[in-house]
């Protein structure tokens, strides 16, 4: 435990320290570690063990995290613009209030995680399972969720203006007052799907068919 200790704090000084900064953490076993708030901004963290490790606040502006370990990683308010998820281990991390616009996300891990308003404009979350996540007053707006496993989701209040959500299955997924604007659903798996008060104009249907919401004339 004491060498495993010494070893992340020879790590964390290596992260933080102006003159010893270095960027390539690939591989490494940074499981548990305390990395609150630090810039970390275009590190490498291919295939890295995170599992547990506080990343809440802390800059991961174009960092590679693809196929890295964050099972249960605190990432509140992390910013993740532009960073690479490929393929990462996020099963009940928390990402409440992060900010993924623009991250790859393709086949990212996130079974139930906490996404409550997090943004993801513009991600590519394409065939990422996102069963029984909270995603409850996200934004989402362009983002690609194209075969997305959705499954028992929470997305109650959430922005997918022009989201993709081609094929994507959201059997169970609970959508009340989320705003599907010009979304695209077609082909999805709706079975079971709570819609209540959701916005639903031009949105592409499964079947194709572009809905439009009732107008009432008086």
């Amino acid at each position: 435990m004491r060498n495993h200790t010494s070893q992340q704090d020879l790590i964390l000084n290596q992260i933080t320290d102006k003159c010893l900064q270095r960027r390539d953490f690939s591989g490494c076993d940074l499981s548990g570690i305390d990395l609150r708030a630090v810039d970390l901004s275009g590190i490498n963290l291919i295939g890295a063990d995170l599992h547990g490790a506080n990343l809440s606040g802390s800059v991961l502006r174009s960092a590679n995290l693809s196929g890295a370990n964050l099972m249960q990683a605190n990432l509140c308010e992390a910013y993740l613009y532009d960073a690479s998820l490929c393929e990462a281990n996020l099963i009940e991390a928390d990402l409440r209030g992060a900010n993924l616009c623009g991250a790859f996300l393709w086949r990212v891990k996130l079974n139930g995680s906490n996404l409550w308003a997090a943004s993801l404009c513009k991600a590519d979350l394409s065939e990422a399972d996102l069963s029984e996540a909270k995603i409850i007053e996200a934004s989402l707006v362009e983002a690609k969720l194209v075969r997305a496993n959705l499954t028992g989701a929470k997305l109650c209040g959430s922005t997918l203006l022009e989201a993709n959500l081609h094929q994507a299955n959201l059997a169970g997924a609970d959508l009340t007052w989320a705003n599907l604007t010009k979304a695209t659903l077609s082909e999805a798996n709706l079975w079971d799907t709570k819609m209540t008060f959701t916005k639903q104009w031009g949105t592409i249907m499964p079947d194709g068919t572009i809905h439009q919401p009732q107008i009432f004339c008086f």
